[in-house]
């Protein structure tokens, strides 16, 4: 079966590359911070992220998507470049990038599936919607870390993320549970 959904197959193919930045990203966080329970927490983000990259290739192969050669040179780059400079930019960034990046990559996946169900696909609605929660849970737990960061206000002013700003509508709070979630992340 093909897709006929040129944004949707270029987000899979985007989702798929850029997962492998971000398990690099957090392998290099993960070294980084002294804590055991924060290296234990970052390493376990990690592997969330690699399996997120196993379940978006294997909805690829559902459709003969192939993968991109350009997006996985791209984000192998961007991956290896940010885990090594968490060694070097303190402690406060890489948490606040880290949640910022997860904050939109929550709507990614949330996308997705208003692309699949456009095409009347409903098949992956239950994991696409597991993953972009896994995604705000990711998006929380950066956050909680350095809520009370004296730097925050300023990131948050210019980066357009923190305390007050997200880049999703998603309250882990209030979560709306899956059949009800359709409204997650629309423009």
């Amino acid at each position: 079966m093909t897709l006929n959904h040129p944004q949707l197959i270029d987000l899979l193919k985007k989702a798929y590359s850029a997962e492998k930045a971000a398990a690099f990203a957090y392998q290099g966080h993960a070294a980084s911070v002294k804590d055991e329970m924060e290296k234990k927490e970052i390493r376990q983000i990690e592997i969330d992220e690699w399996l997120h990259r196993k379940e978006v290739l294997q909805i690829m192969n559902d459709f003969d998507i192939s993968i991109s050669k350009y997006y996985e040179f791209k984000f192998y780059i961007i991956g290896k470049v940010i885990s090594a400079s968490c060694h070097i930019i303190g402690w406060f960034m890489p948490f606040y990038f880290a949640g910022r990046l997860e904050s939109g990559n929550v709507c990614e996946y949330f996308r997705m599936r208003q692309y699949f169900n456009s095409l009347e696909i409903s098949d992956y609605d239950k994991l696409l919607y597991d993953m972009g929660i896994k995604e705000k849970e990711h998006e929380i737990y950066f956050l909680e870390k350095i809520k009370t960061n004296k730097f925050l206000p300023y990131y948050e002013k210019y980066f357009s993320w923190g305390n007050n700003q997200s880049f999703n509508n998603i309250d882990l709070d209030k979560k709306y549970p899956f059949e009800n979630s359709n409204h997650y992340c629309k423009k």
